[in-house]
């Protein structure tokens, strides 16, 4: 039997990763993947060194290229705030935390038993930056997947779970550990005081992915983001306690 856990879009959130790694740890899995999005949150060096010492494979994510190719500032308002929050963030690391991004790999393939394999990237095998919906019409979705396809595909980047079946590939998110989304802009954005995480069981020829959430200490990570001094903090809060309210910001 081979137990995998899969993590995706940490997003500098270590209060979260650890109550993951710990519900992984008794899960006594043979192994571990991170699907990129690592270090741009309010912890990024200590989240990037805690993955950093989990030894895994890291696929690039999209927010960790931006941390050493700054794009320009985008011109909507909430894209505005984002790229001002996330140069502070980008501003802490080290150019040895940069090199460390730089090493993190486009896409990886997952051996499983049976001579199987799965693969590995974030927002598809063709970029980094697509988006995998529940929605995502057919067409769009074989395009992004490409033509090679393995029967399991695995990715991150929307901050949603999902399972998604798709000729004969079945695609997997297992959502974000730091970052969950409960709701999608442009007309909002509403962050779920969660962590997700997944499971891939592979035994005898049977897979089965489960998909998990659990509860962590949001309201400490809320507090280092307001005592961080980055930029629009009373706004990437609000995000949070919008879906969850608590008294400690008031």
């Amino acid at each position: 039997m081979t137990r995998i856990g899969l993590i995706s879009d940490v997003h500098g959130n270590l209060f979260a990763l650890e109550k993951v790694l710990a519900e992984l740890a008794r899960e006594e899995v043979d192994g571990l993947v991170c699907l990129g999005d690592v270090a741009a949150g309010p912890q990024p060096r200590e989240a990037l060194a805690r993955v950093c010492e989990l030894g895994c494979p890291v696929v690039m994510g999209n927010w960790d290229s931006w941390f050493f190719e700054r794009p320009q500032p985008p011109d909507d308002e909430i894209g505005r705030i984002l790229h001002e929050i996330s140069a502070f963030w980008a501003d802490q690391l080290t150019d040895g935390d940069r090199e460390t991004l730089r090493g993190f790999v486009p896409q990886l393939e997952l051996p499983l038993e049976g001579g199987e394999r799965a693969l590995c990237f974030h927002g598809s095998p063709r970029s980094y930056n697509d988006f995998i919906f529940a929605t995502t019409p057919d067409a769009e979705l074989g395009a992004m997947l490409g033509v090679e396809r393995l029967p399991l595909m695995i990715g991150g980047h929307t901050h949603l779970q999902l399972v998604r079946r798709y000729e004969h590939t079945l695609f997997v998110n297992p959502g974000s550990v730091g970052l969950p989304f409960s709701d999608w802009w442009p007309d909002r954005v509403l962050i779920a005081p969660r962590a997700e995480y997944g499971v891939l069981v592979h035994e005898d020829g049977h897979l089965r992915i489960d998909l998990r959430r659990t509860s962590y200490d949001v309201d400490s990570l809320l507090r280092v983001a307001l005592e961080s001094g980055m930029p629009h903090a009373r706004w990437w809060v609000d995000c949070w306690t919008a879906e969850s309210p608590s008294k400690v910001y008031n």
